[in-house]
């Protein structure tokens, strides 16, 4: 997966690479301002640039656990200089507590000081002209949706949500009778008959064609003669997932599927990925020890019942495993319902299972499973037998998300909440597909960090 595709649009990258240089220069200028000594002696025999570096990276990471990534417009100038003082003081305490591990990781004080407002300001300045910057310079790529649907209408409010992708939707190519998705009228340019004159007249750098029941209508000559013009032509679906970052299932067909060059990973990516997984399950077993052994102590003096809570699960290609969790919930929480989905305020679980819940730590045994060659550390979430066989009755492809080991995080854990309804299945199953095409390392490395963003933040499972 390439670089844009992993940390996301290009305007993420740009924005990120900037502010890496822009606070970086800011700790140099107040060296070169504060310090005595030659600034060049600091930074390269004085571990000056580790200094900065650990500075930089200590505010680029509070900025993306800041959500500062997320959405690149500045709603709100007042939020945003709390979020990045925030970040600010953050790095401060750091400083502080490196003193007492080691010195030379820590910038002098003054130096610390003077570098900090300089960055401060100007990252503010930056973060506000990019915005601007997103708003009307970066919709370069005007696009034209051939055909009115619901799936072109959700790309186009997908393209406004996020300015980052640099695409511009200029309007629709179609009859007004198959309006029955909510376009506005002033936003269809014309019938299929004009498409032609509406192309010419429009001057598109994107054509989505969305078009139902295409083979019958498609103005397949116009469209070869704008593609050979230089004109991109792109169907929905691929655009869907391209915006989405997730495959579209109601749009999918089979023959996709099968002919597709990308469909999985390689073999050899699969191999490489069992052996970090088995290193880094070992690794937190062995290092989070006592942490486990507290939390199993937790468990077993606020409520009866097991430590350990025990339930048969799908993994690859069907075959059934015993996933392992420290019990959150009462004991015999479903001798009465029967298998339920998780819901908000769930009152099955315990006062100390909310909290285990919260920051994951009920599925940190899960470690075990991986260890066992049950699971990864990154894949689709396992499923119970009962939901699995619901599912793939009600729910197209949905045994293909079988075809990877499942994991105990994810890319649909990361983007998508925690839901009890058919539609939330159906979403992180489009997930799950989108992963399962372009699993890559790098991929599992963002998720691996994203969810550690999530641990630390809260934003647990249900």
């Amino acid at each position: 997966m390439r670089l844009n595709r992993l940390l996301g649009p290009s305007g993420v990258v740009a924005l990120l690479a900037s502010e890496v240089i822009l606070a970086a220069s800011c700790y140099v200028i107040a060296l070169i301002l504060v310090v005595r000594m030659d600034p060049m002696v600091f930074l390269l025999h004085n571990k000056g640039l580790l200094r900065v570096g650990v500075v930089v990276g200590t505010l680029v990471t509070g900025f993306y656990f800041q959500d500062l990534y997320d959405d690149l417009r500045v709603r709100s100038r007042v939020e945003l200089a709390r979020q990045v003082s925030l970040v600010f003081g953050i790095a401060f305490i750091l400083q502080a507590l490196l003193n007492y591990v080691s010195r030379e990781l820590v910038l002098p004080r003054w130096v610390m000081f003077t570098g900090s407002a300089f960055a401060v300001a100007a990252i503010l300045g930056w973060r506000i002209l990019y915005s601007r910057f997103l708003e009307s310079a970066i919709h370069a790529e005007r696009v034209l949706f051939l055909g009115i649907s619901r799936l072109a209408r959700e790309i186009e409010s997908r393209l406004q949500e996020k300015p980052q992708f640099g695409m511009l939707g200029i309007g629709y190519v179609g009859d007004e009778e198959d309006n029955d998705c909510g376009v506005s009228p002033e936003n269809i340019l014309g019938p299929l008959s004009d498409f032609r004159r509406i192309a010419q007249e429009a001057r598109p750098d994107r054509i989505i064609v969305a078009m139902p029941e295409r083979r019958q209508r498609l103005p397949q000559s116009d469209l070869l003669d704008l593609k050979f013009s230089g004109v991109i032509i792109q169907d929905a679906p691929s655009a869907y997932e391209t915006t989405f970052e997730r495959v579209c299932v109601r749009e999918l067909r089979p023959s996709e599927l099968i002919f597709s060059p990308a469909l999985g990973p390689q073999p050899m990516v699969l191999f490489l990925k069992s052996i970090y997984s088995t290193v880094l399950a070992a690794a937190v077993i062995v290092l989070a020890a006592p942490l486990l052994l507290t939390v199993a102590l937790l468990v077993k003096l606020t409520s009866r019942g097991p430590v350990l809570y025990r339930q048969e699960r799908v993994g690859l290609r069907g075959k059934r495993f015993v996933i392992l969790k420290f019990r959150s919930m009462y004991t015999d929480a479903e001798a009465k319902t029967g298998a339920v989905w998780a819901m908000n305020d769930d009152p099955r679980v315990t006062w100390v299972g909310k909290w285990l819940r919260r920051y994951r730590l009920d599925e940190w045994p899960q470690m075990v499973n991986v260890l066992k060659g049950d699971m990864s550390i990154v894949g689709p979430r396992p499923e119970r037998p009962e939901f699995v066989d619901q599912l793939a009755e009600q729910v197209p492809f949905y045994r293909q998300r079988l075809n990877v080991k499942p994991g105990l995080t994810g890319w649909a854990q990361i983007n998508h909440k925690y839901g009890d309804t058919l539609d939330d299945a159906v979403t992180k199953l489009e997930y799950d597909l989108y992963y399962i095409r372009h699993l890559t390392l790098t991929l599992d490395g963002y998720i691996m960090f994203h969810t550690l963003k999530v641990i630390l933040l809260g934003r647990g499972a249900q």
